[in-house]
This record gives C-alpha cells, structure tokens and sequence, in this order.
C-alpha cells in the first residue's frame, strides 16, 4: 500500500499510469472510466447537489461535476493530489488527511447528497468497515447514497479468479470488496446495497439507509 510519499510522487504521472493499464485491460484499472463513467451518471439522475469525495485523487470525476454547478467537498491524504484537484476546482472545499481516521471540522459538519470513493475505500480493513461506513451514513441527507467504484468481484469465486491470474502484480495490502460479503455486512447496519459490475475486477456498489430505499 502506497504511503502519503509515494501518492505525492504518483500524483504528476497517475492519471497516465491509470489510462495505460485501462488501455492493456488489467488488474486493478480495467474498466476505470466507464466505473467514474456510471457514477457521473448516476448522481446526474439522483437529484441532490453536495457531493463529498473522499480520497478525491487528481479530481477526475468530482471535477466534471464542479463544472455542472455541483458543490464539492473532498479530502485526500496526497498535498500533491489536491494541488492538482485544487487547480480544476478552485471553489471547493478540500481537506488533506486520512479519511479512514475520520472527517476534519470543514467537512465534518454538514450533510451531503452523494458521498462518493472512487478507487480509495479499499484502504479501509475489513473489520473497520461496519464503524466506517455507519459514520458516512449519519451524513447524509434523507435520500443520500453512498457510492463505491473500486476494484470489486460480486463472489469470492471471480475474487479469487482474479487474483490468480494476476498473483505477481496483486497488492495484498488491499480490501477489496466483494459484494456477496459487503452486502450482508452492510444488512446488519441497515444499510441497503446495491452491486453493478462493470470489468471484471471492477464494480459500483452503492448503499441508502434502508428506509431510504
């Protein structure tokens, strides 16, 4: 797992690197656009206009939605990626530090419409994820989503599958999700969820309160 060093060095050169192993349909970026792709969508026909982004990267899907008049808050561990967030988004409000440690003040205390971890919320372990994502929960509006695009399998089979076949270049470090196991983690907090895939290692995983359903 990469530390707050080594994503300040990726920051000039990840949206090529990101671009190129999409392009070669590999382990972890196939599918990376058309996943940033369905959630753009996505919040586009779910009504709402606050969107917090939580390990926003280099900005490349929160920035189309600043350009459609959305509000943005995000919050990246990278100074680096934030530069180049802050560059397309000069009005939003951003934060640097670790999200799975909790929200910092500017972020903290509001609600929002779509809280969103585009290739991030891996970073959060397994048995974390009931407190982590029951606190994302409390801040949402009534009929908020929190949406998921990330390295994801529906089973454990097609998990393991996966791994396999790209065993050499795997980062154990890792949680990624299947949606078998996250669903019925998440049905306990009652938290209702929802699996689209869209490569094969990738997916959408969206969650409502379930009386927002």
């Amino acid at each position: 797992m990469l530390t707050q060093e080594g994503f300040d060095r990726w920051a000039p050169d990840y949206d090529k690197t990101v671009s190129r192993n999409e392009k070669e349909n590999a382990y972890p970026f196939a599918g990376y656009q058309n996943v940033l792709t369905e959630i753009y969508h996505r919040i586009q026909s779910g009504g709402g206009s606050a969107v917090l982004d939580l390990g926003l990267g280099t900005a490349s899907l929160t920035s189309r939605l600043y350009s459609d008049g959305y509000e943005i808050f995000g919050m990246d561990f990278s100074k680096d990626m934030l530069c180049l967030a802050r560059k397309k988004m000069p009005k939003a409000v951003l934060a640097q530090g670790d999200f799975t440690e909790g929200l910092p003040q500017e972020l903290d205390q509001r609600k929002y419409d779509f809280i969103l971890g585009t290739y991030s919320f891996h970073h959060v372990p397994v048995n974390r994820r009931a407190r982590f994502f029951t606190g994302l929960a409390d801040h949402l509006t009534e009929k908020g989503q929190i949406i998921i695009g990330d390295v994801s399998f529906r089973t454990a089979e097609k998990y393991e599958t996966c791994h396999r076949k790209f065993a050499d270049i795997w980062d154990e470090d890792e949680h990624y999700f299947t949606a078998e196991e996250f669903t019925r983690q998440m049905s306990g907090l009652h938290l209702a969820c929802a699996f689209q895939p869209v490569s094969f290692c990738a997916g959408v995983l969206t969650l409502c309160r379930e009386s927002a359903k």
